[in-house]
């Protein structure tokens, strides 16, 4: 009897990173759910927790070398259901639907520069650096805004009636550019100074998560707020300078 062929390792697991991407495709759409019953904090959650699988399956993807255009787009697709869809609803029936037409048109453009956003990344990641990212990552978008829900229990119930509805319809034009702008966000995936330093990086890791499990709703929403102004302040002054001293450079030595 012929014994039955094995397949290679990397065919034998190549549907794992799929799966966990099905399944932040899966918590994306119960956080629509709980959303529509009121339930904003577990929607809120249900989004950061799509934003770990969607990390998990592209590290899975390359540790097993499993990497497919197919994964790329299935994730590109959960992303922006997860991302896009999710705190879109999550929002308008959280305070925007107090604005009228225009919380909804708010709630839409999330949904669009979102893709928008996503099909430029799938276009341009074979050509871009992959230090950074050309304009805010929608996961980190939609993290933004599902971190501002849950820190607003921290808030007074007059802030939450006066002031966090109109907040929350600033930030949702903010970000929906932000997606679709030019600007440089640092994207963590060069370890070159994580693997220079790990002792201190270790332990800075280790503080990290120590303070965040402290106060995870009023930390967590610090952490992703710092994260979006940070990509303006990196763009406006450290590359218009570095752009500036290059263009000196070249002047003086045309000169000499």
């Amino acid at each position: 009897m012929a014994r039955e062929k094995k397949l290679p390792r990397h065919k034998s697991v190549y549907i794992l990173p799929n799966l966990l991407t099905i399944a932040s495709l899966f918590i994306g759409f119960l956080g629509m759910t709980l959303a529509m019953q009121g339930r904003f904090e577990a929607c809120a959650l249900c989004i950061l927790a799509s934003c770990v699988f969607d990390g998990l399956d592209g590290k899975v993807a390359r540790l097993t070398g499993t990497s497919s255009e197919f994964g790329v787009q299935l994730d590109s697709l959960a992303d922006l259901v997860a991302f896009g869809v999710t705190p879109a609803i999550m929002a308008y029936l959280w305070h925007l639907q107090e604005f009228g037409r225009l919380g909804l048109v708010a709630a839409f453009l999330l949904i669009a520069c979102g893709a928008l956003r996503l099909a430029r990344f799938n276009v341009q990641t074979k050509t871009t650096s992959k230090k950074f990212f050309v304009g805010l990552p929608i996961p980190a978008a939609a993290c933004t805004l599902a971190t501002l829900v849950l820190f607003s229990s921290y808030l007074s119930d007059w802030m939450n009636a006066q002031i966090v509805p109109m907040g929350l319809l600033v930030m949702m034009y903010v970000v929906s550019i932000m997606m679709v702008s030019t600007v440089r966000f640092y994207s963590f995936k060069d370890f070159g100074f994580f693997k220079a330093h790990r002792f201190s990086s270790m332990v800075t890791a280790i503080l990290l998560f120590a303070l965040i499990a402290s106060k995870p709703k009023l930390l967590g929403f610090v952490i992703f707020f710092g994260y979006l102004v940070s990509g303006p302040v990196y763009t406006l002054f450290f590359l218009s300078r570095r752009s500036s001293r290059l263009l000196g450079d070249s002047s003086s030595n045309e000169l000499s």
